[in-house]
């Protein structure tokens, strides 16, 4: 007997989840007082699932609408977490699998458009240029109904607890800065510079001449005109440009705020050694990137983030990036593990998402805007478990006879 659809469902997310699931044909399973209801809108859900099971076929799923969340998402991204096939027995893997398949044999669904698919070889410039445009050129309005005022994609650092996200973006720049002692006169490069948030807050803060660099030319154009807009065209500047093709050298700091993330791990080595070759002796690095949290023999990026959100994107170990930057001629003054602000950031994000969803949905549609909501949930989700963390790792180019121009204590 065909089993009803619910009950499919249940067997694979467990009979015991505070998760209501409710399917096209009429049937249910889980508690009635849930907070979160699954529903199953489409056999193009089975499909999907039978196609690529794991986190992409519920992606492709939620994406598509075949799958709704009514309630919070992260609450049940939460509840879904430790759910995996492999908690079921093979037994009952395969009846599942054979229920499923003949949906897919049926509707066979393309994947959305919106995963990503860059050409060429890996982590050239043209298909890096092509992974960056996937995500970061997606609409600078969009981005500001998430980010905020700051128009910062990258981890906050909460000095309280209350702290608000605005307040947080702006005391990890100046947390940067410090770690980079920041003076009037020096010269700074940031290299996958985003809006320019930090080119911006060395200038205005610091007195600080600062170049920005990134593949985005959205991201370029709109801090550009942001400078012009307060003034500091003086001291600050953002290009449309590859990191690697940036000629100035002599530099008193280089900051990369989420850029070795991008890079991939076969470039490591070159990455950290063009950094300190565009360094004056006795100038400092300070790398801000996520980081996976242990030392695996296959590291693979969830094919959900993959495909939608950073394609081509590569985390490694504090340890390994710390030895690449050793090896690349640097010495190693200062590292911390910012995991905690990164969830706290993610959330706020998402409830600026939620706040803003109707106009999101009609600047960049309800696919895309859904892929934000579901990553941001799930991102969130990570760092809280340790599944992911955020590192900052101080670096210093040596002057001659091993001087690293640091104080006796502190930065």
């Amino acid at each position: 007997m065909r089993r009803r659809v619910a009950d499919l469902i249940g067997t694979v997310i467990g009979a015991n989840l505070p998760i209501r699931v409710v399917a096209y044909d009429g049937s249910k399973t889980g508690p009635d007082d849930a907070e979160v209801v699954l529903r199953i809108e489409s056999p193009r859900a089975l499909a999907r699932l039978a196609s690529a099971p794991g986190t992409l076929g519920l992606a492709r799923a939620y994406v598509t609408g075949e799958i709704e969340v009514e309630g919070d998402i992260y609450a049940a991204l939460d509840a879904l977490a430790d759910v995996t096939l492999n908690s079921i027995k093979p037994s009952e893997q395969l009846r599942v699998a054979a229920q499923m398949l003949p949906m897919w044999l049926r509707y066979r669904p393309a994947p959305p458009d919106l995963e990503a698919r860059p050409r060429g070889r890996r982590h050239s410039k043209s298909r890096d240029s092509q992974a960056i445009a996937h995500h970061y050129d997606v609409s600078n309005t969009f981005y500001e109904y998430v980010l905020g005022p700051s128009m910062t994609y990258t981890c906050a650092r909460y000095p309280t607890a209350g702290s608000t996200l605005e307040e947080a973006q702006a005391a990890k720049h100046e947390l940067i800065a410090q770690k980079l002692a920041l003076a009037p006169g020096m010269r700074l490069l940031d290299v996958g510079c985003g809006w320019g948030g930090m080119v911006m807050h060395a200038a205005a803060e610091h007195g600080v001449h600062a170049l920005g660099v990134t593949l985005s030319r959205s991201q370029a154009e709109w801090a550009q005109a942001e400078i012009e807009r307060r003034g500091l065209d003086r001291l600050a500047e953002v290009r449309h440009l590859d990191y690697r093709d940036v000629a100035e050298s002599g530099f008193d700091a280089v900051s990369s705020i989420g850029l070795t993330e991008h890079i991939g791990r076969e470039q490591l080595s070159s990455y950290f050694r063009f950094l300190c070759g565009r360094l004056r002796p006795e100038g400092r690095l300070l790398n801000h990137c996520i980081t996976h949290p242990r030392t695996l023999r296959q590291r693979r990026v969830d094919p959900f983030i993959g495909r939608y959100v950073f394609p081509d994107g590569q985390l490694e170990p504090v340890g390994q990036l710390i030895t690449e930057m050793n090896n690349a001629g640097f010495e190693i003054r200062h590292e911390e593990n910012l995991r905690e602000h990164y969830a706290r950031t993610l959330a706020a994000w998402g409830a600026n998402l939620e706040e803003n969803w109707e106009a999101a949905v009609a600047e960049v549609g309800v696919a895309r805007a859904r892929v934000w909501r579901l990553y941001m949930a799930a991102s969130r989700l990570g760092f809280e478990r340790d599944n992911i963390q955020l590192h900052q790792m101080l670096g210093v180019k040596l002057g001659a006879d091993g001087r690293s121009g640091f104080p006796l204590c502190g930065w």
